[in-house]
């Protein structure tokens, strides 16, 4: 006879980094609980009003500021900007980019292409590493 599962449980923190949303901004009643992956398998199929408005108009976290910026959580840090923002923040920075974030766009671009090439270079040298062994 098998125990019945127990249902893997995460907290607060963690399943607000994978529903990528600002833990503060969350409800007390999230921040204090742990999340059941059920439960996170729930808010992300059928989020609930305060996810929906925590997604579309902030504050976001790091990440996705970073993201919605494209430029890297490093190049974040160097601008000095630590705290979350809203989405009318990012759009403002945006419509208007300061020096610094036209600098991090240009940086963080170009680490991409260059990760992109190395990842390129090593599928070549897999597919030569593979045809010179057959």
């Amino acid at each position: 006879m098998t125990k019945p599962r127990k249902s893997q449980v995460m907290k607060p923190a963690t399943a607000a980094e994978k529903l990528d949303v600002y833990l503060p901004a969350t409800p007390r009643e999230f921040q204090e609980g742990m999340v059941s992956r059920e439960e996170l398998d729930e808010l992300q199929r059928n989020p609930p009003q305060w996810l929906a408005d925590l997604r579309r108009d902030g504050p976001h976290p790091r990440n996705v500021v970073a993201a919605r910026l494209r430029v890297s959580n490093s190049g974040l840090a160097r601008a000095g900007i630590t705290e979350a923002l809203t989405t009318a923040q990012i759009a403002a920075l945006a419509a208007d980019p300061p020096e610094w974030l036209l600098r991090e766009r240009e940086t963080f671009a170009q680490t991409r292409r260059e990760e992109q090439r190395l990842r390129e270079r090593r599928a070549d040298g897999d597919r030569a590493h593979r045809t010179a062994s057959r």
